[in-house]
Formats: C-alpha cells, sequence, structure tokens
C-alpha cells in the first residue's frame, strides 16, 4: 500500500511532461527492485535530459527523481551514461524468427536498445493475431512484439497470389477479417504496395479495409506503391486512404529510391506536413542507411510479372509474347542501378560464392552480362539484395524531422554466411550514435524522442515508450562515449556496442553489456471499444 501511495503521488508530480522540474520527494520509503542511479535521464518526450534516478518494481517504473526514499534491492550506478526509455521498432519483419527457439531472443535488437518490435509489415506476416501472439505469450520473447494486420497476406489468404479485383464476397472475407484482428489486439494494417499479392489492391479495396481498421482506433502504415519517381503520386495515395477511412496513416521506411528521384522524398515530406496542418495525423519513419534491402524480383520485376509465383514468373520470361517486353524492362533497371554495381547479393543458395558481390562484379568475374545473372538468379529461386539508391543528403534531411521515427526495417538474425543489410544489427545506435552524437544531424533529445515517445505515440502504445511512474519498466542505459552501430556491409553479423543494460517489463534483457537471455517480452494487444 505504501509503494501503491508513493507511485500516485510521483505520478502527481510528474504530470503530462513526464519528467519533474525538481527531485520528486516521498513522505514514505519507496521499495524498488532496481535503482538506476547517477544517469542522465531523457524521458522520450523530446525534452533535454537531466540527472535522476529511476527506480523499478514489480515491471513498472515507480519513481523518477530523488532516489533518497528508495530502498532497492539493486542499485546500478548509471554515472556517465544516459538512461531512456527502451526503443520502439515500429518496423520489424521477425514475425517468423520471434516464435522460433534459436531466434525468438531477437538478441541483435536488443543489443540495439530495443524493447519493443512491431511486426506485420509491408503487408507480410500472420493474418491470426489471436494465435501469433499466444505462441509469443506461450515461449515469451526477448523484446514485447505489436503486431499490424498484413493486408497483403490478408489478400493472399482470401484469393491467391493472383491479379485481379476482388470479388463482393471476397471484400467480405477480407473485411470480416480484419474486424476479428482489430478485436484479437492488432494495432493497425499495413500494405506492401510493391509486393504480391499487396501490390493487386485498388486504392477502393484498401480504403475499405482501412475504413474498419479505423472503427477499432488503428493505424494504416503503407510501403507504398513507388519509392522512386512516383513518390509523391504513392504518398498521396496514403494520404487519401487516410482522408477517406478517417484514420492516422504512416508511410514505412519514407525515401526517395533511385538518382532520378533524389529530392523528391524533401517535397513528399512537404506534403505530409500540410496534411499534419490541417489537422490529420501523418507520420513516417526511417533506417539510418543509403541502401535498402528486398528481393531481386521486387528490385527488377513489374509486380505483373511476379503474379502467381516461380513458376508463372519463369514462363512469362520465356515467353514469346511477355519475355522480350520483360526483358527490356529489366535491362532498364539494371541500367538504372549503375549497371547493377549498386545491387549486392545477400543470400542466393544456389550459389553461395555470389554473396556479398554485386550484380556487375559477378557479371565481370563470369565475362557475361549482367542482365544473365539476374535471370540465372530469377529461375534459380530468386535471391536476397541489398540496393545502394539512396543519397546521404536526402537521408540526413529527413531523419531531422519531428514526424520521422527511427525504424530499422530488419529482423531477427543469428550470424552466417550470408551478407544481410547492417540496419538489422545497427539501425538505433547508428542513429543516435553516429548521426546525432558525431554529426550533429540532430540533439540527442530529438533522436531518443524519434525511438521512443514518438512511434509510441504513433502506435498509440499508452504504457511505455516515456520513463514516468507507473508506466511499463522498459528502459535502455547507454554510454554515450562508447554507442557505435559496429555492423557494416561487409561484414553485417555483428553486434553494437555501448548498450550497457537494458530492461522488458522490468526483467534485465543486458546487464553490464551481455545479453541475459531472458524472454520477458510478451505481446502488446490492443483494446478497441469498437461495438
Amino acid at each position: 500500500m505504501l509503494r501503491f501511495i508513493a507511485s500516485v503521488l510521483i505520478g502527481c508530480c510528474l504530470g503530462l511532461a513526464g519528467l519533474p522540474s525538481g527531485p520528486v520527494m516521498a513522505a514514505d520509503e519507496i521499495k524498488a527492485d532496481v535503482l538506476l542511479k547517477g544517469g542522465t535521464v531523457h524521458d522520450g518526450a523530446g525534452t533535454p535530459g537531466r540527472v535522476a534516478a529511476v527506480a523499478i518494481a514489480d515491471g513498472k517504473i515507480v519513481a523518477v527523481g530523488d532516489s533518497a526514499n528508495v530502498n532497492a534491492v539493486w542499485t546500478i550506478d548509471c554515472s556517465g551514461l544516459v538512461v531512456c526509455p527502451g526503443f520502439i521498432d515500429l518496423h520489424n519483419h521477425s514475425d517468423r524468427q520471434v516464435v522460433k527457439a534459436e531466434t525468438r531472443l531477437v538478441a541483435n535488437f536488443l543489443t540495439q536498445g530495443c524493447t519493443t518490435i512491431v511486426t506485420g509489415n509491408c503487408g507480410s506476416g500472420p493474418v491470426d493475431a489471436a494465435e501469433y501472439y499466444s505462441q509469443i505469450d506461450e515461449h515469451g520473447a526477448g523484446p514485447n512484439v505489436a503486431h499490424l494486420l498484413p493486408q497483403g497476406s490478408l489478400r493472399g489468404h482470401v484469393r491467391g497470389s493472383g491479379l485481379g479485383e476482388a470479388s463482393e464476397r471476397d471484400m467480405q472475407k477480407m473485411l470480416d477479417l480484419t474486424d476479428k484482428a482489430m478485436r484479437d489486439g492488432v494495432w493497425g494494417m499495413s500494405s506492401g504496395l510493391i509486393y504480391v499479392p499487396s501490390s493487386y489492391a485498388s486504392t477502393d479495396e484498401l480504403t475499405a479495409i482501412a475504413k474498419v481498421v479505423a472503427k477499432h482506433g488503428g493505424i494504416y502504415a503503407s510501403h507504398i506503391r513507388g519509392e522512386g519517381t512516383e513518390l509523391l503520386q504513392s504518398v498521396e495515395e496514403a494520404l487519401q486512404i487516410g482522408r477517406q477511412a478517417d484514420l492516422p496513416v504512416h508511410i514505412s521506411h519514407f525515401k526517395s529510391s533511385g538518382r532520378d528521384a533524389w529530392g523528391l522524398v524533401r517535397e513528399a515530406a512537404r506534403m505530409i506536413a500540410q496534411e499534419r496542418e490541417q489537422g490529420r495525423a501523418v507520420t513516417a519513419d526511417q533506417y539510418p542507411y543509403i541502401a535498402s534491402s528486398t528481393s531481386l524480383d521486387a528490385t527488377l520485376l513489374p509486380s505483373w510479372a511476379r503474379a502467381g509465383g516461380r513458376g508463372d514468373l519463369i514462363e512469362r520470361l520465356d515467353s514469346k509474347d511477355k519475355g522480350p517486353e520483360l526483358r527490356k524492362l529489366v535491362a532498364e533497371s539494371i541500367e538504372k542501378k549503375n549497371n547493377g554495381d549498386a545491387v549486392r547479393i545477400v543470400s542466393y543458395s544456389r550459389k553461395r560464392q555470389w554473396v556479398g558481390r554485386s550484380l556487375l562484379d559477378i557479371a565481370q568475374a563470369e565475362k557475361r552480362q549482367p542482365i544473365e545473372i539476374a535471370y540465372e538468379i530469377f529461375r534459380g529461386g530468386g535471391a536476397s539484395i541489398v540496393n545502394f539508391s539512396m543519397n546521404e543528403d536526402d537521408v540526413r534531411h529527413i531523419m531531422a524531422i519531428d514526424f520521422v521515427a527511427t525504424a530499422s526495417d530488419g529482423r531477427a538474425y543469428l550470424p552466417g554466411a550470408d551478407r544481410p543489410h547492417p540496419r538489422n544489427y545497427g539501425t538505433f545506435p547508428r542513429k543516435i550514435g553516429y548521426y546525432c552524437l558525431q554529426e550533429n544531424v540532430l540533439p540527442l533529445e530529438a533522436a531518443i524522442r524519434s525511438a521512443t515517445g514518438l512511434p509510441a505515440e504513433i502506435l498509440g502504445l499508452k504504457d511505455r515508450g516515456y520513463v514516468r511512474a507507473g508506466l511499463a519498466a522498459d528502459i535502455t542505459v547507454f554510454d554515450p562515449e562508447a554507442l557505435k552501430d559496429e555492423a557494416t556491409f561487409d561484414a553485417p553479423h555483428q553486434y553494437s556496442s555501448g548498450i550497457r543494460y537494458v530492461f522488458v517489463n522490468g526483467t534485465p534483457a543486458i546487464v553490464a553489456g551481455h545479453v541475459t537471455g531472458a524472454l520477458a517480452g510478451r505481446a502488446l494487444r490492443k483494446t478497441t471499444g469498437a461495438e
């Protein structure tokens, strides 16, 4: 009871701003499991940090401020360190990995300071949220997991991966499944409009589904239809869906992709800013790199060519009717990517010696053309790639915008022979350690907000994202002098350094820089008041 009274008193002192303006004093002793003492606390709201203590008990933050009245079982000296909310990765692809024994720890994100990941992105992932959440809760996970209903998987579940409009019956099935997913606790829906079959949905189809999501207070997160020269039209489509369905819109991995599109992302940001000025909720996220990563198919082939699966694709490649058109389109796409030099193979099971090399490099070594290498990969089952397509000045400009959150677009990994994008291991330390602390692109409080309070606000999380009494004890402690993304494009399987402590729901996930193995993360379900 004393602890409860103290928590209430402290919460009142904190108010809406989070940290108090002066020391918090409670009349009664506060009992805590852990006391983080002497660190510079950044509360996640974008306000400057200040030296304060943070007390944790029973998975909650119970006090922020003066430690004089705190009786803690374990006191950690955080002098010289930054204490902040655990990072929230709004755009993660660990849907399969987080329910597998060998990867459910998601260690490569805990070592970045992440305490919550959001799955179901780019229109891909589990459609049955109740089953997915139950799997997470049955075995636990390293971080917490919030899920979005993936529109592409939803469409595929109802009508397969073929082209064509959804019938009235198909639409009703999708709407019913959307309503069920929202009631089961997803936080909104995502689309992946360069992927099959998500890309086959019309704006009207997306809007109809979004209206169901809106009824339950969810968001619409979109990998938009084009991030190159089609960027502005693609952003406008997302904004239109938001207006017509009356729900918040979130643009995933916001960027201009391809030299001929550089600079367009700044105009797109102005479009979003104008929408926000009119009172509409529109946000975006970004990973702090100049390279993207996806499949070679999605990078070089139009979506119509990928309908129906690998067998149908190969038939089109060989077709006298469609084959020449496809070859021309692929050749043009490769030429725009520095004749294939900008496209690097991440993984390809049939020829592992190609991993880490560009299409141009492979072609030159084998005295072939880059398009022949691409076609061999298409026929051989496809490959994951990294595409160096963005402009560094655009990346820096976008990351400093106050409605742009930090997100990885990565997934859980175990180190191996492949060469994945380093964002899987280094996104958050790169944004804060390199771009903020070294390059001074944005203030530390803003960089931390982009990874904590802002994503919590975007998603609608009420109980985490800030260092405030009464909230869940998802906390990251890092050394600002040592925070570094060790992962590189040539050697990506390297854990970040400088993260000293991570607590997930009050349980230590990292202690003195070492992963504990605790699976304290749980499924985070959105509650809905819809009838």
